[in-house]
């Protein structure tokens, strides 16, 4: 059973409207790990902490070089790795083949390369060949890049009812949203603002990862609503720029997500 987030009607299994009030009900889904029935645009798993949106990594295959792959010529002469053939290591293969026809050896240095032979090419030559070209050197973004102007947004929540604006302070990593007199004190008290007695001591949290924000109800009395759907205890909503954000029931206590 769906109940609906307005009017608290029990709504069948599937369906996508309150069959009361006719308010869109959100989709849920469950956790690939606990099973627990989750909203589908959750990030984290309530009951587990499962993340949602994790990938799984693709791990990366080396490509060996081709250096590595390709061997030296068997008839490189003046190499200093030793000669595996039944050759002597010292002697010269083409030296070789030719005592090989004569019943008597003759002197090794006084036996020259036939005239049409092409002079063979050095070791540290063929290894210069065999050398891959270095990596292209990876650029570095500049001070005023638009990566660089990312990480430097402001984060701030413009109240509906009185236009107010408050920035989320950027050096938490976990913001809490309520009133004070509560176990936790709040960083953006909301006690000051219009119908605030819909708001619980401890309502919400906003939470900032790598340049992220998300927001989470932490079990307050009222719940917590993203864009007029109610937001699961303990589930995290991604937050995007132009999210409204509502503590507790019948819209009172509204805030829209903003960056600049």
């Amino acid at each position: 059973m769906i109940v609906c987030p307005n009017c608290n009607h029990s709504n069948p299994d599937g369906a996508t409207q309150c069959e009361a009030c006719y308010t869109p009900l959100p989709v849920m889904t469950n956790c690939p790990n606990c099973g627990t029935a989750v909203q589908e645009d959750a990030s984290f798993c309530g009951q587990c902490g499962y993340n949602l949106n994790q990938e799984t990594s693709i791990p990366t295959i080396a490509t060996p070089s081709s250096s590595a792959s390709s061997p030296l010529p068997a008839t490189v002469v003046g190499t200093d790795e030793p000669n595996t053939s039944q050759s002597p290591p010292d002697i010269n293969p083409v030296v070789v083949e030719m005592s090989s026809e004569s019943p008597v050896p003759p002197d090794v240095e006084e036996i020259s390369s036939p005239p049409e032979s092409p002079e063979p090419a050095s070791n540290i030559d063929l290894e210069k060949e065999s050398e891959s070209p270095p990596p292209p050197p990876v650029p570095v973004p500049a001070s005023g890049s638009s990566a660089t102007h990312l990480q430097l947004e402001q984060a701030s929540l413009l109240h509906v009812q009185t236009n107010a604006k408050i920035e989320i302070p950027s050096h938490l990593s976990v913001v809490h949203l309520g009133k004070p007199g509560g176990p936790i004190p709040p960083d953006i008290d909301v006690s000051g603002f219009p119908n605030s007695s819909v708001v619980s001591r401890v309502h919400a949290d906003i939470r900032a990862e790598g340049g992220i924000y998300y927001i989470e109800d932490v079990g307050s009395s009222n719940g917590t609503y993203i864009n007029h759907i109610v937001l699961p205890v303990g589930n995290r909503h991604k937050l995007r720029a132009g999210d409204r954000i509502a503590l507790g029931k019948e819209d009172k206590v509204t805030f829209i997500f903003q960056l600049s």
